[in-house]
């Protein structure tokens, strides 16, 4: 019991596991979490832009000039050249095609256009959501995009023949971009879009770059897309030939209510679409938070979530996480000023029931991949500052999905760490359980060694305190009473001495001198050993046999082959015992004996 209660101490006393946790702040360690699923995808449209030459109408010119001469001379603008001008270009720019008509020859110019939005991945081996206007433009949309990024040459020369078509007139910057607005608005009337080609792609980094210039675009295909907002703004694409991809987990519309603070994660277009920044940085998701405010529904039926968390262009398809790290919705929307700058006050979510929904149309079932699973467990680990547990399954995740943007920084970052004397990894529980087996054992094993000592403490005299007996018969009346020795061990090599055979383990001294040697010693002159009881001075030969210390006695000496002869009284003392067994007697007695030892059982 007391060995189990120091056991029971120990493990006790074995050290906690540093639970840091709490010190790292929900949107790092949400951030550190889902980052690796957000990913930036593009939109591309190419085709050839053909747009027609400009000519004037006449007779709606002839009418604006008309009506030019009266105001000048109603004193409604002033009589010189630059008024008149700028009161002609105003008009035709609040009506182009009154004045304006298009003719030939037809101007030509391949053009490319796209933009930037956010996706997530929802499954290891490549089902992506993002939003429905993150994947089609409308007509009108892609008439005013390619205006604006295809026609600016063209655009720029016509306002420029326009205005030397008035002669000796000196226009300044004002007429200038008056005169481009008017050819701004006409030309991209009158665009034509031939040979459009539309392109999805996801941008993911290279094996071992990370989050850098070796990213690349994948090609996106377009599985299934919905409505754009105010409706179901939501499409699924697939990455074909992934596996491994990190993912983050769908929750529910009950996650969330107002007042509870949403996350959201994605690219903002004022850091992708700028040349201030590295691509590096552009290709690192921001993370934004704000209130629940509300719940709101548009004129479709579709519902929508208000928050306060900003949000930016580009933001668009980004993924809205509750405190818990899941996806309770999908950015689709923000509000504009008057001059299109974002609107941080108001930002519109579409709720994660809806992105349910549309996977479930499709059969697509979000999983989390092994990649996620060891990646958030590194990382539980990592924040709790126990590197030389993290460093192996960063490791892992490196093996599992090379292609990972953040892991080779955390690997780089435990392995300083460690270095550095910051690792607060605890020892394993199986190193603790042993060292409290080895106690046991060990008080264990002194308890047993103190029983054993009280027993023996306890226990009568051993057989060698006492004088031996035979192992058949009767003792032998030997010297003083003494016995045969007991004899240990199976089988008995019986070698003959003085002519008599006796058993394994008697000693040679025990018997009479023969043929003039001395007792103790072979024929051949070699002396026996002695035993630690002989002593020359003692009579009988050296022996003793009342020693107390439990030595092993030994027998009066075999009578002589050469004779019977009755013992000599010794000198000095007096006559023999007359009550002495005789020589034939002793010799009879001695012969049984050997019979009987003769047919001991071997394992006796």
């Amino acid at each position: 019991m007391a060995a189990m209660a120091a056991f029971a101490l120990l493990v006790v006393a074995a050290p906690a596991s540093a639970d840091t946790g709490d010190e790292v702040p929900v949107g790092t360690r949400l951030a550190a979490r889902t980052h690796p699923a957000v990913q930036l995808t593009s939109i591309t449209y190419s085709g050839e832009v053909v747009v027609p030459s400009s000519q004037a109408k006449q007779a709606a010119w002839d009418q604006l000039t008309t009506e030019a001469t009266q105001a000048v001379l109603a004193g409604k603008i002033p009589s010189d050249e630059r008024s008149i001008a700028k009161f002609l270009f105003q008009r035709v720019a609040a009506d182009v095609d009154r004045y304006l008509q298009p003719v030939g020859p037809e101007r030509t110019v391949k053009a490319q256009v796209g933009g930037m939005c956010t996706g997530w991945w929802v499954t290891p081996d490549g089902y992506m959501v993002t939003g429905a206007h993150c994947v089609q433009m409308s007509d009108e949309e892609l008439s005013q995009t390619f205006a604006q990024q295809a026609l600016e040459k063209f655009n720029k020369q016509d306002a420029k023949d326009m205005i030397n078509a008035l002669r000796n007139f000196e226009a300044d910057k004002e007429m200038i971009e008056l005169v481009q607005q008017i050819y701004v608005t006409f030309n991209s009337t009158h665009l034509e879009i031939r040979g459009l080609q539309k392109s999805l792609s996801v941008l993911q980094s290279l094996p071992g770059g990370g989050v850098d210039k070796t990213a690349k675009e994948v090609p996106a295909e377009l599985v299934s897309v919905g409505e754009s907002y105010p409706g179901k703004d939501f499409a699924l694409l697939k990455v074909n030939g992934q596996q491994n991809l990190p993912t983050v987990p769908l929750g529910d519309d009950a996650d969330v209510q107002t007042g509870d603070t949403l996350y959201i994660s994605g690219f903002p277009g004022l850091v992708t679409n700028t040349p201030w920044f590295s691509v590096e940085s552009k290709l690192d998701p921001a993370l934004t938070e704000g209130p629940y405010n509300a719940k709101r529904t548009t004129q479709e039926g579709v519902p929508y979530i208000q928050t306060q968390a900003p949000s930016y262009h580009g933001n668009s398809g980004g993924p809205v996480f509750s405190r818990a790290g899941k996806v309770v919705g999908m950015l689709i929307a923000g509000t504009v000023s008057e001059n299109g700058e974002a609107s941080e006050n108001e930002s519109f979510v579409l709720p994660v029931s809806i992105i349910k929904e549309k996977l479930n149309e499709k059969n697509v079932k979000p999983a989390a991949s092994l990649t996620t699973t060891k990646y958030n467990e590194a990382l539980d680990d990592f924040f709790q500052r126990h590197y030389k547990d993290a460093l192996p399954k960063f490791r892992e995740v490196q093996a599992l999905f090379p292609s990972h943007p953040y892991v080779a920084k955390y690997i780089t970052d435990s392995q300083q760490a460690i270095s550095s004397g910051k690792d607060e990894t605890p020892q394993p529980m199986w190193l603790w359980i042993a060292i409290g087996a080895g106690v046991l054992i060990v008080v264990g094993g002194g308890l047993l060694l103190l029983v054993l000592m009280r027993r023996r403490k306890k226990a009568p005299s051993s057989p060698q305190d006492q004088s031996p007996s035979p192992a058949y018969g009767g003792p032998y009346p030997g010297i003083n009473g003494g016995g045969y020795p007991a004899q240990v061990g199976g089988g008995y090599d019986r070698q003959p001495v003085n002519g008599q055979v006796l058993p394994q383990g008697w000693q040679p001294q025990s018997l009479p001198p023969a043929n003039g040697h001395q007792p103790g010693r072979t024929a051949g002159g070699y002396e026996a050993p002695r035993p630690r009881d002989y002593d020359s001075q003692l009579p009988g030969g050296g022996y003793d046999p009342q020693r107390p210390d439990g030595a092993t006695q030994y027998v009066r000496p075999a009578p002589s082959p050469y004779g019977q002869q009755r013992p000599q009284a010794t000198p000095g003392q007096g006559p023999a015992d007359s009550n002495a067994p005789d020589v034939a007697d002793l010799e009879r007695e001695i012969a049984e004996l050997r019979r009987q030892l003769q047919h001991r059982p071997p394992e006796a």
